[in-house]
């Protein structure tokens, strides 16, 4: 009787694919292990099994599998059933949820070995140098990789000469599988046993009399013992003690130390002793009623407002939910926040806390799925970014999803485009786990629930220790420019205000939603503005690398003296980034500390950190930023938040940008006066009339909801509507329109519902290739399943038109 599996690829693929197995294979492997297996001419991939069955597959002859890679499932029956429900409902392929969801050192590839032929017998004169090259060095050694083959001939392509290689016989190519995780693995040293029995020091400095340094490492080495009490690592010797490793080996090869080597997790944390805290009397309230609403409601919804002890609130509840052993998990938007967020959950909770997020090493990845699956006491915390919620929960309770309004919970690029607060509320509801909510300024759509009754509702409205809100200063810089008040981007108002802050010791944030120096340069004789090749955006200035970049493709050039085209030297630059807010500062406060955070300034895995600390040591007297900056980050000493120009976040072509410009201005302001004394906001705008920034003056988040949702339901937008984009790309630009031509009158026919399109996008080049979108709008009554299948049925007839073959299409379910 044959045997079965069925496993999913890491590929995007739409659906499991079959492979036969022997009956032992049969009753070892169970649903979530990884298996590697054949796929295509001679490729090895690291599938996930996912059923056993003894039903042959109909439509093709179902190979062997290569290995079984684990001896327990690493991936368990609650994440597998969440893949389907992402792949499904964001319109997706399972192989890429897999994909995504599992850390890459799980995703075994495999490495091409060339491997020489016995039978094959040389005739010097058949083989090129480049050939001979490659064949002599297969008579040293049995294998190579094809990167060993890379560096011996110092060439990128060697794969003519490879084939040509396999043409005449000479080699073959072998498949193999590598486990890229190892454990961390830390050298320690000790005296061998037959020095520890009685005071045996005497005799070994006997020994080393000659030796003066070796005597120095054997004292060393007992003055450690003496004061540490554990285990000594050979780092410790070294590093502390300055011993040479030279010395250390001498003294192993003298039977006086011996070395053995211990596994070790990559991160540890340890609690602080004075991290205690009691609730204050507003916050208990807040308290009792999360929890009295968590009894009726899977989710709350906590509507506090900046400042007022959301994180202290989420951390008692966290505790509750650790004392009945179940797993929490704690989502953030911004790793910058993780950061700070996990110095206050680990001087709690101290080594409970695991961290998962892009900017860890895989191995470190590899460890926090590890302990999460092994419910181990390392992990009963989880804090991450979106993609810490595909970790293999076994006993989740509670789910934490802090500034929920973020839009960077949503992925846009690549497969899956899931949305991490709807896709957490989804996996909580597996495992009969709460939801908590919470943000100063909440979603439209989250705001909207808890009115209609869906989710649960409390709320904050005093900030702790009742601080008064901070005080918002509008400044018109229409009438500044007119009265010629202005100093570069700075108002007179503002560098004063600046210049008080500093001169009472308190410190400074300025906040400007572009990077670089200026987003366009200009000639000013013939209007030229240099543009990307690849992509129909200008370039933007970087004064410092003395470069304008691309920030879609990365495309850059040198700065240029002259206009490209008509040669003048008259060249300006228009617009301002963060670069030339920082270097407009350091003109008018020379002596102060000015640093900057961006994406150009957190590039490496401590960016963030290091950044965060030295403001928060008092290092920086004024730090400039993008949105970064407005995600619930905590600093005691600000006084003061100045944002350079509200209105290029209101002017977006996009139907969320005036709540978008409402949070991040709220959330800005909510940086200033976080202590004992009132903070101040100075917002720098052309229409200081606007409704949004007089809602944000008056800090009414009432006024906006109810004036949002009339906009939205008199153009059938979210929450009355689900909307589902797709991006067509291609590129020739005639196809490319003809195809979205076609796709647009087929769905318009099918759907009994606003299909908008095909539209050019404001950037409609990118890399060189063209791009459309339809916008499909769902009304709240219409099965959304069945919509699904009407454009999924369209998108695959798309794709059976030959002329149409090369033209990608993306579906995005809740682009916004």
């Amino acid at each position: 009787m044959p045997f079965f599996v069925e496993v999913i690829l890491p590929l995007a693929l739409p659906k499991p694919f079959t492979y036969s197995i022997t009956e032992a294979e049969y009753n070892y492997i169970k649903p979530g292990m990884r298996i590697a297996v054949p796929f295509g001419k001679s490729k090895v991939y690291t599938g996930i099994a996912i059923n056993l069955h003894t039903t042959p597959p109909q439509l093709y002859e179902a190979k062997e599998i290569d290995q079984i890679l684990d001896e327990e499932p690493i991936v368990t029956q609650q994440q597998l059933k969440h893949w389907e429900w992402i792949a499904s409902y964001y319109m997706c392929n399972i192989g890429d949820v897999y994909r995504s969801a599992m850390p890459s050192a799980y995703l075994l590839e495999s490495e091409t070995i060339i491997v020489k032929k016995e039978e094959y017998t040389e005739q010097n004169s058949e083989l090129t140098d480049e050939e001979y090259l490659i064949y002599e060095a297969l008579q040293n050694q049995s294998a190579l990789k094809i990167q060993e083959a890379v560096s011996i001939l110092n060439k990128k392509n060697i794969l003519p000469v490879i084939n040509k290689l396999l043409a005449k016989n000479a080699i073959s190519l072998r498949e193999e599988v590598k486990e890229k995780y190892k454990p961390k693995r830390i050298k320690y040293i000790k005296l061998r046993d037959e020095f520890l029995q009685g005071d045996k020091l005497n005799e070994i400095l006997e020994i080393l009399s000659r030796a003066q340094k070796q005597r120095e490492a054997v004292l060393q080495y007992f003055q450690l013992y003496a004061v540490e009490k554990k285990p000594i690592t050979a780092k410790q010797l070294t590093e502390t003690a300055g011993v040479s490793s030279t010395v250390l080996k001498s003294l192993t090869d003298k039977e006086i130390f011996e070395e053995y080597y211990l596994e070790e997790d990559r991160v540890t944390f340890h609690a602080t002793d004075n991290s205690g805290f009691s609730l204050s009397e507003k916050q208990q309230k807040a308290f009792e009623a999360v929890k009295a609403s968590f009894t009726e409601k899977q989710v709350t919804l906590l509507h506090g407002v900046t400042s007022s002890g959301k994180t202290e609130l989420y951390i008692k509840l966290i505790e509750e939910y650790i004392n009945q052993d179940k797993q929490v998990l704690y989502l953030l938007p911004e790793i910058a926040l993780t950061t700070q967020l996990v110095a206050r959950l680990t001087a709690y909770f101290g080594n409970q806390v695991a961290v998962f997020h892009s900017k860890y090493t895989n191995n470190e990845r590899v460890e926090t799925w590890q302990q999460v699956i092994q419910e181990s006491e390392k992990a009963k915390i989880i804090i991450g970014a979106r993609s810490s919620l595909f970790l293999p929960f076994k006993n989740l309770g509670l789910i934490v999803i802090d500034e929920e309004h973020e839009q960077t919970f949503k992925q846009q690029d690549p497969a899956p485009r899931y949305h991490a607060r709807d896709a957490t509320i989804v996996l909580a509801g597996y495992f009969n786990a709460k939801v908590l909510l919470g943000s100063a300024t909440p979603a439209i759509e989250s705001y909207y629930n808890a009115a209609n009754k869906k989710y649960g509702y409390v709320q904050m409205k005093e900030r702790y220790g009742n601080v008064v809100p901070p005080e918002i200063v509008l400044v018109d810089l229409k009438d500044k420019y007119k009265r010629k008040r202005m100093k570069g981007h700075f108002s007179d108002q503002l560098i004063e205000a600046i210049t008080e802050t500093l001169s009472e010791g308190k410190q400074v944030i300025l906040f400007q939603n572009r990077r670089g120096f200026s987003p366009w340069v200009e000639c000013l004789t013939c209007g030229h503005v240099p543009q990307c090749p690849q992509c129909d955006v200008s370039l933007t200035f970087y004064k410092y690398k003395k470069q304008l970049r691309c920030h879609y493709c990365g495309y850059n050039i040198a700065s240029p003296t002259q206009c490209h085209q008509c040669h003048s030297t008259d060249i300006s630059t228009k617009g301002f980034g963060t670069e030339q807010i920082e270097m407009e500062l350091k003109e008018i406060f020379p002596e102060k500390n000015i640093s900057r955070m961006d994406q150009d300034t957190t590039r490496g895995k401590y960016g963030y950190e290091r950044i965060i600390d030295a403001f928060k040591n008092r290092e920086v007297d004024i730090l400039v930023g993008t949105q970064m900056l407005a995600k619930g980050l905590h600093f005691d000493n600000v006084n003061l938040v100045g944002i350079l120009n509200a209105d290029n976040m209101l002017y977006q072509p996009d139907f969320r940008a005036f709540e978008r410009a409402y949070q991040m201005m709220v959330q800005v302001a909510g940086r200033a006066g976080r202590k004992d004394i009132q903070g101040k906001v100075y917002i720098q705008t052309y229409n200081p009339l606007h409704n949004v920034i007089q809602q944000v003056t008056d800090n009414n988040y009432e006024g906006m909801y109810k004036e949002q949702l009339h906009e939205r339901i008199n153009f059938k937008y979210p929450p009355f509507y689900k909307l589902i984009r797709l991006t067509l790309k291609h590129r020739d630009y005639e196809k490319l329109k003809d195809g979205a031509m076609w796709l647009y009158s087929v769905l318009s026919q099918n759907l009994k519902m606003p299909v908008l399109g095909p539209e050019e996008p404001a950037i409609s080049r990118i890399r060189n290739e063209y791009i459309r979108t339809i916008i499909i709008k769902v009304p709240q009554d219409t099965s959304l399943g069945y919509s699904k299948g009407v454009i999924q049925k369209a998108m695959s007839s798309f794709d059976s038109i030959p002329a149409y073959k090369s033209v990608k299409v993306v579906a995005n379910v809740d682009p916004y």
